[in-house]
């Protein structure tokens, strides 16, 4: 549990830490190119949900569902710790690592009513959706807990 809870607390501070000089050193929607062509540290603030999905929703009803998806989640992502954290360590960080974004996003939508993105991906015109490390740190947790479930499959699968 120890693991579990310093992972949360981790990516928790990395998320926050870099939200805060973000917001301290860029004004909303400044850019600055970190690598031509593919990378930039951008501004930007999101409503909604990921791909600001409910962004055009009326704000109480946006605060309500954010904040009740991320408490039910965290309880689930709890319970998934007691069960498959005994199971294996890689559980353990997946678990952590999602629940450690999942606050941090939480914070953010707590204090501002938006959460904080400045990640910029692309390819030429072609944007990924602006990201932050909360949102980094849980899409690598679900990839880990895939992975170790596709392993474990494929394991039981030889016995």
């Amino acid at each position: 549990m120890i693991l579990f809870f310093a992972v949360i607390l981790a990516v928790v501070c990395a998320d926050q830490a870099s939200k805060i000089w973000i917001m301290q050193n860029f004004t909303l929607y400044e850019s600055v190119v970190v690598i031509p062509d593919l990378f930039n540290l951008t501004y930007l603030t999101n409503n909604g949900a990921a791909f600001s999905m409910l962004a055009g929703q009326p704000a109480v009803w946006r605060q309500v569902f954010f904040v009740g998806a991320a408490s039910a989640a965290l309880v689930f992502i709890w319970i998934a710790q007691r069960s498959f954290g005994r199971r294996s360590l890689m559980y353990t960080v997946a678990l952590s690592l999602i629940a450690g974004g999942a606050v941090g996003n939480l914070i953010d939508r707590v204090r501002f009513g938006f959460v904080i993105d400045f990640l910029d991906v692309y390819i030429g015109q072609y944007h990924w959706p602006a990201f932050n490390i909360a949102d980094s740190a849980i899409t690598v947790g679900v990839i880990f807990f895939i992975f170790k479930n596709l392993l474990f499959d494929q394991q039981r699968k030889e016995i």
